[in-house]
């Protein structure tokens, strides 16, 4: 009785342990979501819609930087997630919004941050009022094209530490440079199919690694964390290129959507 009594126990402890390590970050995540959009309770406040079309700026810098998604890999320049956001933007606070697309394929979040150590985007960082950062695919990918699936699985640990330090680096040095820039973060999402053998595995990790991302975007006052995870996943087929990784044209559309739609309903904080 006392060796059942012990397995039992052990076997609860392990289920309460296992449920608390997948779905803590989502409660994370989700409470993080909330404190972002109270819009309409106070009115002294400014969305980011808002602060850009009452901003005496008649024209507006961003600045994206990254990896392929920034880049846009796979799609005409017009179609692509930076082009489509600048210039909807544009349309809708009804100012100019001048592009500098920093984005390189391939790009992991170790080599982006030595690229802002080493002082290479520092005048465009300074002349930027939006600063788009989307990183971290590739440090997973990498890991996984060198060793497999399961190899990255292993590596999960190592890798979001090392991402997170990046980010945290990345972040902290955009800010020193330009204190009044907003950063835009995006999501890393799963672009697995919902049959394939790691969709279900990719979707109970993917909060673990964007919580990150949420927790440095929360020690920044004028950050976004665009919910990217909304609108390119396994319900969404349709917004995934051929290569089953990148956005397609319509993937783009939808995230640009996403950016925006956030931006009329969230709190630009300003620094204190």
């Amino acid at each position: 009785m006392k060796i059942l009594k012990y397995f039992l126990t052990l076997t609860l402890f392990l289920g309460v342990g296992a449920t608390a390590w997948i779905y803590y970050p989502q409660y994370q995540i989700h409470k993080m979501k909330n404190e972002a959009t109270e819009v309409g309770k106070d009115t002294s406040r400014e969305t980011y819609l808002d602060y850009y079309r009452q901003s005496n700026k008649k024209d507006i810098q961003h600045l994206a930087i990254g990896d392929s998604i920034i880049h846009g890999f796979g799609v005409d320049e017009t179609e692509n997630l930076v082009y489509k956001f600048s210039d909807q933007l544009g349309q809708v606070i009804n100012k100019t919004v001048h592009y500098t697309n920093k984005g390189k394929n391939g790009m992991t979040s170790t080599e982006l941050n030595e690229m802002i150590k080493a002082g290479l985007l520092d005048d465009a960082i300074r002349k930027s009022d939006i600063i788009t950062v989307n990183i971290g695919g590739n440090d997973v990918l990498k890991t996984a094209k060198k060793q497999d699936y399961y190899g990255a699985v292993k590596s999960f640990d190592s890798l979001q530490a090392t991402f997170t330090k990046n980010l945290g680096e990345i972040s902290s040095k955009i800010k020193e440079i330009n204190p009044d820039a907003t950063i835009v973060f995006l999501e890393l999402y799963n672009p697995l199919p919902a049959d394939h053998q790691f969709s279900e595995l990719a979707d109970s990790l993917l909060p673990k690694w964007n919580v990150n991302i949420y927790e440095v975007a929360h020690q920044i006052p004028a950050s976004i964390v665009v919910q990217t995870t909304k609108v390119i996943n396994s319900d969404n087929p349709q917004n995934l290129s051929p290569d089953g990784v990148h956005p397609n044209s319509n993937g783009y559309t939808a995230i640009t959507a996403q950016i925006l739609k956030q931006f009329s309903r969230e709190y630009r904080k300003e620094a204190v």
